[in-house]
Formats: structure tokens, sequence, C-alpha cells
């Protein structure tokens, strides 16, 4: 994690809840929207939107910041796409609190309880594969339970996103294990200490932006992490201090495998999910 980072969780500290013209409001209740007048085109998109409380936080001054993520995407028609897990903050006075019918109606919507994540640096080489892969599968029909998304090298919005509080998380990385180059497996890392467990299996960390850290780093948010899987290829090159865009034929190869081995891995966990909840 970068120094910023553990200054901007360190600068903060979570409440419990707050209260919001006389209602007591906490994480996971949901509020409407109403950016103060004199923002820019995002505040635009955003005024009326409905957004969940994923934390309220304090700062050295003592002032209350709300965190939300929102329920839509009011932006995807205005090019705003946002990743799963971008955070926005508002004051307490810019949130309205939904009536109890509307909270209910909220909590009734079904939410993607899979994320696939590609993340990699398409300049690097081979470093690219999870970006590729995503790209790939983002071209294919998921139930509403599933969610792809590209994170790229954004490790800090990937760990926002571990806090949504997904099943299962499939992330996807080009991560070397002393295999033959374009080897794609699958491993669980123990979520209390994942450099021993992927130590075990002779993984280095070549780049900064790999799922060591980015588990290291949802955990230092305190999120409760629950399943998460890694979808890996020992790659050829990293493209080194040369470095360059495009995968090694080798690792190209293995993109289309990967893809299939992600949609079937996707399809059984579903399953399994469909078949404990009839039981």
């Amino acid at each position: 994690m970068n120094e910023w980072e553990w200054q901007l969780l360190e600068d903060k500290t979570l409440v419990d809840h707050i209260l919001v013209s006389g209602t007591k409001v906490k994480a996971g209740d949901h509020v409407r929207l109403f950016p103060h007048k004199g923002g820019d085109i995002l505040d635009i998109a955003l005024h009326g939107q409905i957004a969940t409380i994923e934390s309220i936080e304090q700062d050295y001054e003592g002032k209350s910041h709300v965190c939300v993520v929102l329920d839509e995407d009011p932006g995807r028609d205005l090019g705003l796409l946002r990743q799963p897990g971008h955070r926005f903050f508002f004051d307490p006075s810019e949130i309205e609190v939904l009536a109890p019918d509307e909270q209910q109606q909220q909590d009734g919507i079904k939410k993607p309880s899979i994320l696939v994540a590609g993340i990699g640096n398409i300049f690097l080489g081979d470093d690219g594969f999870g970006v590729e892969v995503a790209q790939q599968l983002s071209k294919r029909s998921f139930p509403t339970e599933v969610r792809v998304a590209d994170f790229g090298i954004r490790g800090f919005d990937l760990a926002y996103a571990l806090q949504d509080g997904y099943e299962t998380t499939i992330l996807i990385d080009a991560f070397p294990h002393g295999q033959v180059p374009g080897t794609v497996y699958v491993v669980e890392p123990g979520l209390n200490d994942p450099a021993a467990t992927l130590a075990q299996g002779n993984f280095v960390e070549p780049h900064a932006m790999n799922p060591v850290n980015v588990l290291r780093m949802a955990t230092a948010m305190q999120g409760s992490l629950k399943r998460v899987l890694l979808v890996g290829c020992e790659p050829e090159t990293f493209g080194g201090e040369d470095g360059h865009m495009g995968l090694s034929p080798s690792v190209e190869a293995a993109v289309t495998r990967t893809v299939e081995l992600i949609v079937q891995l996707v399809d059984r966990i579903l399953n399994e999910g469909r078949a404990s909840t009839t039981n």
C-alpha cells in the first residue's frame, strides 16, 4: 500500500451512526443524494440518485463524511463510467434518508454476489493478461449475480470493491509460480496471510498491483472478505525496463482457455449457492 493510502486510512475514524434530520442512519442504509449546488457534471448526474452507505467516517477535525456507493450508475450515458467499488463522500447535509417502504424496496433488489476482477498493466507485456481476460469476459452474458470488471492497475479501487459483500471474488492476474509460460491455475489464498499461502506455491511478486497487496489493503480497511480465488497465468515476460504492450504468444493462447475456465467456475459457484438455498 502506498504511503498516501495508509494516510487516508489513518486520518479517519469510523463512526457507528449519525443523525440526519433527526433520523439515525448507519452503514447499509439507503439514502438519496442531493449534492450542494455549484458542483461539476458528476454532481449533476448524482442529484436525486439512491445510494447505500458504506461507512461513516470522522476526520481529525471531527467532521463527519458519509461514504456511499451508488445503487445504480446514472453516469453511464454521460461517459462517466465508474468501476464497482468506487466510493463517493458526502456531507450529511447532502443526503436524505429514504422512507421505510423505499428502504425495503431497495433491500429487495438482487445485487451481485460474485465479482470477477481483471488486474494488470497492459504496458508491461504479459502483465496485461488479467485485463485482456476481463475484457473478453465482459462480452459474455452472465446472470445478475455476477459482476465483471477490468481494474487494471487501480488497486485502491479494487480494495474498496472487495468491501461490497461479495460471496466470492475471482481475481485474474499474470502471476509467476515457476511453471511453463501460459500455464493457467486456480488457487484460493488464505485471507489471514495471503502472502504465506502463495509462497508455498513458489509464487513471486513482480509488480506492485498484485493479489497479495490488494488483499492486504482490503483487510486493512477492516472489510469482511469472504471467498477469494486467484486465476493466474504463468507469464513469459513482464516487459522489464523495455516495457511494451501485447501478450507473448504462450500467454495470448491462454486467454481463451482462461475465459472458458472462469465461465465454468462461475457456473459451478452459482449452482452451489442455489443448491444450498434449497436445502
